[in-house]
């Protein structure tokens, strides 16, 4: 994807970045986590890299999971977080127990 403009905004818990493909909201992990990052949205999959502690991460679309537990409640939302990349939504501060992003494809 090239980048022709990108816009910061905001420094609560999420923040939007826009470009010209569309805008990618970022939000924070749930503090003291070091979250796996996963290469499918399941427990099954294998770990690819482990976020450090007070990272944040894109969430580029969503797509139904594994439910798993975590300090946001129990989820089974995954977000993608990269080419083929994704964590478990009851890991990350999005505000709602719902779906913040598209549907992945």
């Amino acid at each position: 994807m090239t980048v022709e403009r990108v816009e910061t905004v905001g420094s609560g818990p999420e923040e939007a970045v826009t470009t010209t493909a569309a805008t990618v909201r970022y939000y924070s992990v749930a503090p003291g986590v070091r979250l796996n990052v996963r290469r499918g949205p399941g427990t099954s999959y294998s770990v690819v890299r482990v976020l450090p502690e007070d990272a944040r991460v894109p969430i580029y679309c969503q797509r139904p999971g594994t439910s798993v537990s975590g300090p946001y409640g129990t989820s089974s939302i995954w977000d993608n977080v990269g080419n083929g990349e994704y964590v478990s939504d009851a890991y990350v501060q999005t505000g709602s127990d719902g779906y913040v992003a598209s549907r992945c494809a």
